[in-house]
């Protein structure tokens, strides 16, 4: 084998993980942080999780699991009509529980919190609304992704459908990066999806809020 060349290259394309985040809630056009509020797809949610899952099904996913919460599920069953395939159902691929800030807009988080909301930009640890640290969300998502990954064939590829937060911190984790510095990945546009791949060091990030369209980030970790 040439010297140089991913383990993953020489038998193939390797594992391929596929983040993918549900469509738009009112909420998210409110600006109002959603965390673990069971909150339902608007008509254009529905309407985006209908066009990603039409360029998903053509990347042939294996395994589809997702978030138990109803706008990840409901997202994630457009692309299940398309594939037949079932999908697995997960609260550890929930978004961030944070407390009080849930139900809270933008503006109210930082004119009530704003030295909490502050901290947590900078990259300290911060359980924002007296909630879940961003290593704690890590901690119970990173494992789901892994486990069904586990699970694929050579070459396979799993579609994991859940939340902007928790997806940013499942990253970070899978990519071995220091928890101060997730902040740097963007956050995904709803129904925009980031790719893992497979090398020889672990898993590497190929793309990152794939499927943009011309909308702004609205969600819990902008």
């Amino acid at each position: 084998m040439t010297a140089g060349i991913d383990a993953a290259d020489s038998k193939g394309r390797g594992r391929r993980l596929i983040l993918w985040r549900h469509g738009q809630t009112s909420w998210n056009v409110e600006r109002r942080f959603q965390g673990t509020t069971d909150v339902e797809l608007t008509g254009t949610g529905l309407g985006q999780a209908r066009r990603a899952a039409r360029l998903l099904a053509s990347l042939e996913p294996d395994t589809i699991v997702a978030s138990d919460l109803r706008r990840a599920a409901n997202t994630a069953a457009e692309l299940a009509a398309l594939t037949g395939l079932d999908v697995s159902h997960d609260e550890g691929l929930r978004e961030t529980y944070a407390g009080v800030w849930q139900g809270l807009t933008h503006d109210e988080i930082i004119a009530r919190h704003g030295e909490e909301y502050a901290a947590w930009k900078r990259g300290e640890p911060v359980r924002r609304g007296g909630g879940e640290l961003e290593t704690e969300v890590a901690d119970r998502a990173a494992p789901v992704v892994l486990r069904h990954a586990d699970k694929l064939p050579e070459n396979g590829t799993l579609v994991v459908v859940s939340h902007g937060g928790t997806i940013r911190t499942t990253i970070g984790r899978l990519l071995g990066l220091e928890p101060h510095h997730w902040e740097s990945l963007g956050g995904l546009s709803n129904c925009c999806w980031s790719v893992l791949g497979e090398g020889a060091r672990g898993w590497r990030l190929l793309e990152h809020n794939a499927g943009t369209l011309p909308e702004p980030v609205l969600g819990d970790d902008d």
